[in-house]
């Protein structure tokens, strides 16, 4: 019952009483502002992260917080958005999407175009660049199969504060355990300091944009991109708003351009208008 959780939660020594309506309404307002679900397992995270917020602010309760909220202060729904996103993510995560990048899409995108030599591609949940600059090293790896091309990557993604990260491309050196050195010396700059830190180079910056966007809200481009990586994203997303996300997704793309999804999510009774070609990778189809 609601006054048990609530008196759980005082006995757990937190600092703030989250009652059950309370977690319920921070729930609602995460689903409207980010399109993410949380469930009932998610409250001590929410608890964690939010009572920061509470104790920079200077409040006594979750009510209070909430009242604010609910008065739409951006600077400070901007901040609710960042506590509540998670955000994991690594260089070439999931390889096989980069491989198959580099040794089908990227040679067909060539051997089948129409004298545009234009190339696009939507990385929805950019995080902290690690999945952009992948797919940027892809690209100029590539070499002269892309010489003369337009090619361009879009980084979007929910959180301000790692987007900002991966706008500056500055990394330690824990964060390269996945990477052979040969890309890790190509690609980046050591820096001074300590902790060392590697600094991404502007050949590989060069080709992307990085820009703040919320998937619940307008899409300022217009597309059409080849490929969009939105890789676990979804599973943080009810059915209905996945139907919906992809629905505006597909109507950036043409019959024939690629989607990629993490390794856990599906389209399975989610849209008809793509098709499973490969492990998490999708194809639009022409319906």
């Amino acid at each position: 019952m609601p006054v048990a959780r609530d008196v759980e939660q005082r006995q757990a020594g937190n600092d703030f009483q989250l009652t059950a309506a309370d977690f319920d309404r921070i729930r609602e307002l995460v689903r409207q502002h980010t399109g993410i679900a949380l469930s009932e397992a998610k409250r001590q995270l929410v608890y964690g992260r939010l009572s920061r917020r509470l104790r920079a602010l200077k409040m006594s309760s979750f009510r209070e917080y909430i009242t604010l909220l609910e008065r739409g202060e951006p600077a400070e729904l901007e901040e609710f958005t960042n506590a509540v996103t998670t955000n994991l993510t690594s260089f070439f995560r999931e390889p096989h999407h980069f491989e198959f990048l580099a040794r089908e899409l990227l040679p067909k995108l060539v051997a089948h175009d129409k004298g545009t030599r234009r190339l696009r591609i939507w990385c929805c949940a950019a995080s902290t660049g690690e999945e952009p600059y992948s797919l940027s090293m892809v690209l100029r790896e590539a070499g002269g199969l892309l010489s003369g091309w337009d090619a361009k990557l879009l980084a979007t993604d929910l959180d301000s504060n790692v987007l900002a990260h991966g706008m500056t491309g500055v990394y330690t050196e824990e964060r390269f355990q996945t990477m052979t050195a040969a890309r890790r010396s190509r690609w980046f700059d050591e820096l001074d300091g300590d902790p060392p830190k590697l600094e991404v180079k502007d050949e590989l910056r060069s080709l992307i944009t990085f820009k703040q966007l919320n998937l619940m809200h307008d899409w300022p481009m217009r597309g059409p991109f080849d490929a969009i990586f939105c890789r676990n994203v979804i599973i943080y997303f009810d059915k209905d708003t996945q139907r919906k996300l992809f629905e505006r997704m597909a109507r950036l793309q043409r019959p024939g351009d690629y989607l990629f999804l993490g390794h856990s999510e599906s389209l399975y009774r989610v849209s008809e208008k793509y098709d499973l070609i490969g492990k998490t990778i999708y194809r639009r189809n022409a319906s």
